[in-house]
């Protein structure tokens, strides 16, 4: 296997033979307190700011590798109490995807979201090594095998991760298999290998990078859409807004905290996905124009984040501190600084 942490799971517990560091502790304390603050609540769910305060399996899973990054226990055990009894729920052990406080029964959509599954899985995973919790090691090895024999399928020779595992598919839609790029939560899928040796998991990364490259040939904008049908070649979805939008915007971080490094993956995301000023746009795919400019650090970063990697130019001073804003720019502010912080000292 390809890298990993040479561990072995014995009766679910995971016994650690790696050299890998520990990531608990590259998010500061104070970073963690300011987040948990606003988006925290007593009960353990993440509250999704921009979205009527809803809950979703991928704000739990964000929430729960950042504590694990803040390497708070007490948060992570609220956030995983929360998970565990309100949204790991389905029969296939993965996670609900929606939970709204206005609604009764909380649970509005009961079909899954990968992407949220992955980082439930993947933080679960990371704790239960780091913190010698074999009860969390055993949730997330239920979880990556659940993924592995239910939401990855292999379509005319490429392996595919399906969004959810309902409605997706190549018999569910005209234009079906529809995929998500951005569920592709690479960093998360060695260890899932770890976990499952026997899912295509190393196959899933290889054919993830190949349709993001592929995705970026749709239409005139040099970027992925959000959705892609593959039912011939590629092509933004129907059904869906045809840009490169809020989904896509953390393609690059993803491929970034994997440890890509390809200038050839990454470069048009750093010259495509920015304006003059530094913002971040959202594009449409046919035309190539702007729709909207997002001006919050918890966006621009992440192209800054692509030309240190690349042309190692550091990042702006606004950029280097947490203030948080809404639950989506936060978070992916909180990893993109965090993973700085651990791999690219020098662009702080």
């Amino acid at each position: 296997m390809r890298g990993g942490w040479r561990n072995l799971v014995v009766a679910g517990l995971l016994l650690v033979g790696s050299s890998i560091p520990g990531l608990a502790g590259v998010i500061q304390s104070d970073e963690w307190q300011a987040y948990r603050q606003k988006f925290l609540d007593p009960s353990g769910r993440i509250v999704d700011t921009a979205n009527n305060n809803i809950s979703h399996s991928e704000g739990q899973g964000y929430g729960l590798l950042l504590a694990y990054l803040a390497n708070n226990r007490a948060d992570f055990d609220t956030i995983w109490t929360f998970t565990r009894t309100e949204m790991l729920l389905r029969d296939d052990g993965l996670s609900v995807w929606r939970w709204d406080p206005a609604a009764t029964p909380h649970v509005t959509d009961a079909n899954n979201a990968t992407d949220g599954d992955l980082l439930i899985a993947y933080a679960a995973a990371l704790a239960g090594r780091d913190w010698r919790r074999p009860d969390l090691t055993a949730a997330a090895t239920a979880m990556a095998s659940s993924l592995s024999e239910n939401s990855i399928e292999t379509i005319a020779g490429s392996v595919l991760l399906k969004p959810g595992n309902s409605g997706f598919g190549l018999n569910d839609r005209k234009d079906g298999p529809v995929v998500n790029p951005s569920y592709w939560v690479f960093e998360a899928l060695p260890v899932m290998a770890e976990l499952v040796p026997q899912g295509a998991w190393t196959r899933l990364a290889q054919d993830g990078e190949k349709l993001v490259s592929s995705s970026m040939m749709i239409g005139a904008a040099g970027l992925p859409p959000d959705w892609v049908s593959l039912r011939s070649k590629p092509a933004a979805a129907d059904g869906f807004p045809q840009e490169f939008g809020y989904n896509a915007i953390r393609i690059p971080l993803y491929l970034l905290r994997a440890g890509n490094r390809n200038r050839a993956l990454l470069e048009p995301f750093q010259k495509n996905m920015v304006d003059a000023q530094g913002r971040v746009r959202l594009v449409d795919i046919s035309t190539g124009s702007t729709r909207q400019l997002l001006d919050d650090p918890g966006y621009r970063v992440i192209p800054a984040l692509v030309g240190c990697v690349l042309d190692r130019t550091p990042l702006a001073d606004d950029l280097k501190t947490f203030v948080p804003t809404d639950y989506y720019p936060s978070t992916l502010h909180l990893l993109a600084l965090s993973y700085a912080r651990r791999r690219l000292p020098e662009c702080l």
